[in-house]
């Protein structure tokens, strides 16, 4: 297993469209325990594969210790791999904090569907459909939204997200400046 480097806004590639896989390979299960390794590593609780640079539809979730800590309805702590995810139903509305491991130091409450069921593959090609709400929820949608080259800052209110992605940019400058 090895860390994979997370991008970071402003990084276009953040900004594409995965493409679906079409069939799950040795490789794709490799760079699906290299992502859990990552996300792990970066105290995360989901990580898409746009996020280190792979144009696939592939996401990691892992959600159950902060499910426990935050007091909310715990959902199945088995780690989710997800291969080409897709929402198959939605219901109801929440309003979560969000953060992202491509969105460093800030974070803003995202209204997003309070239900969701999701299909797809598991990391062994065999289909998997999973039902989730609250944090669960949140976090799929916010992992699928990646494979659209959407962030949770694109969510946000359009002038809202404008000034939060200039301030980003120029952190990012400034941050590279001083590398």
């Amino acid at each position: 297993m090895a860390l994979l480097e997370i991008l970071t806004f402003p990084d276009p590639r953040l900004a594409k469209k995965a493409k679906p896989v079409d069939v799950v390979t040795p490789a794709t299960t490799q760079l699906i325990e290299d992502m859990f390794e990552t996300m792990y590593e970066a105290e995360g609780v989901g990580l898409a594969a746009p996020q280190v640079g792979v144009l696939e539809r592939i996401i990691v979730v892992d959600c159950g210790k902060r499910e426990a800590e935050e007091e909310r309805p715990l959902q199945p702590k088995e780690p989710y791999a997800i291969v080409n995810p897709v929402v198959v139903e939605k219901d109801g509305k929440l309003v979560w904090e969000e953060g992202c491991l491509s969105v460093p130091g800030y974070t803003d409450e995202v209204e997003r569907a309070a239900t969701v069921r999701v299909e797809g593959l598991d990391k062994h090609g065999n289909p998997i459909s999973i039902e989730a709400e609250g944090l669960l929820a949140v976090c799929l949608q916010h992992e699928i939204d990646h494979l659209e080259g959407v962030l949770f800052v694109d969510r946000l209110s359009r002038l809202k997200s404008s000034m939060v992605k200039k301030k980003l940019k120029k952190r990012a400058l400034e941050e590279a400046a001083t590398a």
